[in-house]
C-alpha cells in the first residue's frame, strides 16, 4: 500500500470514528460512500487549474444565490476557483441563526476539522460547520448539528444534490489527506457587493453583514482564507501577531491589520464605499427586503415547476432512497410551514 493510500485509510477511519463519538446521525447507506473517488472530470478540472486532489480547500456559501463555491490552492500558491455548486435548499431569512430551532441556517465564519465530516449521515454525507463558533457562543446563540448534507432537503442547514455533497465531500477528504488541517467556511447572507449591501442597507443584520465583509474582502483581495479571530460581537481578520490575545465576547486588544495586506484592503474598500454611496445617494431610502423562508436556486425552482416536488426529490436525490415523503419538497417557499415539522420526521435546528 503506498503512503498516500495508508494516509486516506487513516483519515476515513479517523472520520468514521469520530462522527460514531460524536454523535453525529448515522444512515443505513453504504459505508464506503465518502470514499467514492473524484470524478475524472474534476481531476482533469483541478489539472487545468493546476491544482493536485492533495491542495488545501476553502469554502464560500451565499445564501441569496443559492450556491456554495469550492476554492482550491494552485500551484502559485494563491486559491482559485474550482466549482460552484448550486444548494437544494436552505432555510430560514437572510441573518444570523441566534437560537435552537428558529430554523435559520447560520451565516459566519466556521473551521471545519476531520473530526466534524459525517460519512454516514442519513442525508447520504455531511460535514458538520461547528456552529455555534466562540463568537456565536459568547452571544448566547443557541444550535447544534449545522450541517452542508446531500439528500436536498433542510431545516436549518444547507442541502445539496448527493452527486453535489460526494464531490465536496471528497474534496475535502483528499484535503485532510494530503495535509490540510482544517479548512474555512465563510457562510455569507450574499455575495458582498456593494449592490447588495445598498439594496439591504435597512436590514437590522447591517452591521453584522459588513463585518462578515470584511472577511470576505480579505479573501477577494489576496486569496488566502484570513485568520480570524474574535472580540467584543465582531471578527477580526489578518490581525498582526499572535491570535491568542483576542477573546470572543470581551474588549478588543489593541491590533493592527498585515501591513501588506492592509494595503491591499484599503484599495479595494476605497472602491467598493465610492460604489456604494453612489448607489444610495442616487435612489430613495430602501425598505428592509422581505424574504420566503429559505432559498433554492434557479434551476431547482425551474425543475420544481416543470417535474413536481416528488420526481425533483428522485432526481436530485438519486442514489439514495428517500423514506421521508414528508421532508420532501413540498413546501420550497416555507409560506405555510412544513408537513415534516408537524410530524416531527427532521429535527428542526
Amino acid at each position: 500500500m503506498s503512503q498516500r493510500s495508508s494516509t486516506l485509510v487513516k483519515i476515513a477511519t479517523a472520520i468514521g470514528l469520530l462522527a460514531l463519538l460524536s454523535g453525529c446521525v448515522v444512515g443505513d447507506g453504504d459505508d464506503a460512500r465518502h470514499l467514492q473517488p473524484l470524478p475524472a472530470k474534476l481531476v482533469s478540472q483541478m489539472s487545468t487549474k493546476g491544482m493536485s486532489q492533495a491542495d488545501p480547500i476553502f469554502i464560500r456559501i451565499f445564501k441569496k444565490e443559492s450556491e456554495l463555491e469550492v476554492w482550491k490552492r494552485d500551484r502559485s500558491g494563491r486559491f482559485a476557483l474550482l466549482k460552484t455548486y448550486p444548494m437544494c435548499r436552505w432555510s430560514g431569512q437572510l441573518g444570523p441563526k441566534t437560537r435552537e430551532g428558529d430554523r435559520q441556517a447560520p451565516e459566519g465564519i466556521y473551521t471545519v476539522t476531520p473530526d466534524l465530516m459525517n460519512p454516514r449521515s442519513q442525508f447520504y454525507l455531511s460535514f458538520n460547520l461547528g456552529y455555534p463558533n466562540a463568537l456565536e457562543r459568547s452571544q448566547g446563540f443557541t444550535g447544534s448539528a449545522l450541517m452542508v448534507h446531500g439528500a436536498c432537503t433542510s431545516a436549518g442547514c444547507f442541502a445539496m444534490t448527493d452527486d453535489g455533497v460526494t464531490e465536496i465531500f471528497g474534496l475535502a477528504r483528499e484535503a485532510f489527506a494530503g495535509g490540510q488541517k482544517s479548512f474555512q467556511v465563510q457562510a455569507l447572507p450574499f455575495r458582498m457587493t456593494p449592490e447588495n449591501l445598498a439594496a439591504h442597507r435597512n436590514s437590522p443584520h447591517i452591521a453584522f453583514w459588513r463585518n462578515l465583509k470584511e472577511g470576505f474582502d480579505h479573501f477577494e483581495a489576496t486569496r488566502q482564507p484570513p485568520k480570524v479571530a474574535a472580540c467584543e460581537r465582531r471578527y477580526v481578520f489578518d490581525a498582526a501577531g499572535d491570535n491568542s490575545r483576542f477573546v470572543a465576547g470581551s474588549q478588543c486588544p489593541a491590533y493592527e491589520i498585515e501591513p501588506a495586506i492592509q494595503t491591499l484592503i484599503s484599495e479595494r474598500r476605497a472602491s467598493d464605499d465610492r460604489r456604494y454611496s453612489a448607489l444610495t445617494s442616487a435612489s430613495a431610502p430602501s425598505p428592509v427586503l422581505a424574504y420566503a423562508d429559505g432559498g433554492m436556486h434557479s434551476s431547482f425552482r425551474k425543475m420544481l415547476k416543470e417535474m413536481g416536488p416528488e420526481r425533483l426529490q428522485s432526481v436530485v436525490a438519486g442514489r439514495v432512497e428517500i423514506s421521508r415523503p414528508d421532508a420532501a419538497l413540498l413546501d420550497p417557499y416555507g409560506a405555510t410551514g412544513s408537513s415534516s415539522e408537524a410530524t416531527g420526521s427532521i429535527a428542526i435546528r
